[in-house]
């Protein structure tokens, strides 16, 4: 088949999430006409499918999402209308990640093993609806793969440069220190909330998580906002809110860095609020037969001898590492989610024949 044509056609779907503008649909009857089985999994809104074929050797999933992030404006094609102009498609979602899943499709067209698609449209969107769920539904019908390749654009500046065998966590907390409001010019009748906030977040810049190791960087704490809604220059605030994100490697937990936060501020003041979100623990796939398959296939095609590491954000593969063992490779990822996105025409050709070495290799 021709993975040109198929992901121009994923492209022309307006599959802002969390809407599916009819993405999966068109990719749900591309994999039925290759023998795969299909189980639609709505939760909620959120539209995903499971698809299966069964075949010789270990079984290989591919994870992907459908749903892109909004086009914004200044674009200079239309962000759904797939326009091809001197051998480059341009359109939102033509790099992350439409391209690399019309790549794998092409790929497993042309080549026998016991494949399967996991494929959600909550990626982009809060992750709480697709990939999770889809993964318990697997696990409770025994459908778990050997190995589960996320096609998310990992390569940096060419194509194969960069296969992720891993992610740092990431954590959101927001912390509310109470005061007294009170007149600038009668301290002692106040008790200011932003001087009691201001040590606590010296203090926790102040500390070093870690030196980061062979495949982490080291983790990182980030103020991202202090407010106090103070709109006057007289006013002694009477509460000052904080907000942190920090990426974390495998030295640590979520729950042990919440622990931390929560030790410092009692130290400060028992009496502040901490609310903690974590949005993924960090997770490494360690190196092993999965991981060189995926790797020689890439520098068999390629000719470049991928970087294994774990930098960037998060992605599905936080959840899917609980299950079995996962990696993420794909296209260059320098447009995504930027004004004309694009991929050129060779690169998806090119990608298209990685995954087919890989299929070949793995699926044995």
């Amino acid at each position: 088949m021709d993975v040109v044509s198929l992901a121009r056609e994923l492209v022309r779907c307006n599959s802002v999430t969390p809407a599916d503008g009819g993405a999966q649909a068109v990719l749900i009857n591309v994999l039925e006409n290759q023998g795969f089985t299909v189980t639609k999994l709505k939760y909620g809104e959120i539209e995903n499918f499971f698809a299966e074929r069964p075949g010789p050797g270990p079984h290989l999933c591919f994870a992907g999402h459908t749903d892109v992030v909004p086009p914004g404006v200044g674009w200079a094609h239309d962000p759904f209308a797939a326009e091809e102009v001197e051998g480059v498609i341009f359109g939102r979602g033509a790099v992350d990640m439409k391209g690399s899943i019309a790549a794998f499709t092409a790929a497993a067209a042309e080549l026998p093993g016991h494949i399967s698609f996991l494929i959600t449209g909550d990626e982009e969107g809060e992750a709480v609806n697709g990939t999770v769920k889809v993964l318990e539904w697997m696990a409770a019908r025994g459908k778990i793969p050997d190995f589960c390749v996320v096609g998310e654009p990992t390569s940096q500046f060419q194509l194969g440069d960069v296969v992720k065998v891993g992610r740092r966590g990431s954590m959101n907390a927001v912390i509310n220190m109470p005061g007294r409001q009170g007149h600038a010019a009668y301290p002692h009748l106040a008790d200011n909330a932003v001087h009691k906030l201001i040590p606590v977040l010296a203090e926790l810049v102040a500390r070093r998580l870690d030196e980061g190791n062979d495949f982490f960087q080291p983790s990182s704490l980030q103020i991202t906002s202090v407010d106090v809604g103070n709109p006057v220059t007289n006013v002694i605030p009477g509460a000052a809110t904080a907000r942190l994100n920090i990426r974390f490697n495998d030295a640590h937990t979520g729950a042990a860095l919440t622990a931390w936060l929560r030790e410092v501020l009692d130290r400060y003041e028992p009496e502040a609020a901490l609310d903690v979100r974590i949005s993924g623990e960090a997770f490494l796939t360690r190196p092993g037969r999965e991981i060189e398959i995926l790797a020689q296939a890439v520098e068999s095609v390629t000719g470049i001898k991928p970087d294994r590491n774990t930098g960037g954000g998060t992605s599905d593969a936080r959840f899917i590492s609980r299950y079995c063992p996962v990696a993420e490779f794909g296209l260059v990822g320098a447009t995504m989610h930027k004004v004309d996105e694009a991929v050129p025409i060779a690169e998806l050709r090119q990608l298209t024949e990685v995954y087919k070495a890989l299929i070949g290799a793995f699926c044995q």
